[in-house]
């Protein structure tokens, strides 16, 4: 079994800064590609960033320059950095990991989810 559990959301203010983190345990063997997503009120879950098993991030067009996400492999840690923040970045955020079991079977596995809230 795998447990995801994201934390650090919380209330901020237009132009300010919040960092999201994710935390991997259980039956791990490696972790492959790490992610977030993020679901607005009222809309689909959207795709935020990705970032490899070594290092390389991708991002969605509309956080580029805005935020970062990085990872730490000792820890099956995955970061979103989040700056400049504007209202249309409330929503609930979600981090993923693609997980290597012992057994060499690949899942993907979600977070519960920590809310973001914009607003001043």
């Amino acid at each position: 079994q795998v447990q995801l559990v994201d934390s650090g959301g919380g209330l901020v203010q237009p132009g300010g800064s919040l960092r999201l983190s994710c935390a991997a345990s259980g039956s791990i063997s490696s972790i492959n590609a790490m992610g977030w997503y993020r679901q607005a009120p009222g809309k689909e879950r959207e795709w935020v960033a990705t970032i490899t098993s070594g290092g390389s991030p991708t991002y969605a067009e509309f956080v580029k320059g805005r935020f970062t996400i990085s990872r730490d492999n000792a820890k099956s840690t995955v970061y979103l950095q989040m700056t400049n923040m504007k209202s249309e970045d409330t929503a609930v955020y979600y981090c993923n990991a693609d997980v290597r079991n012992f057994y060499a079977t690949s899942l993907r596995y979600w977070g519960q989810g920590t809310q973001v809230t914009v607003s001043s």
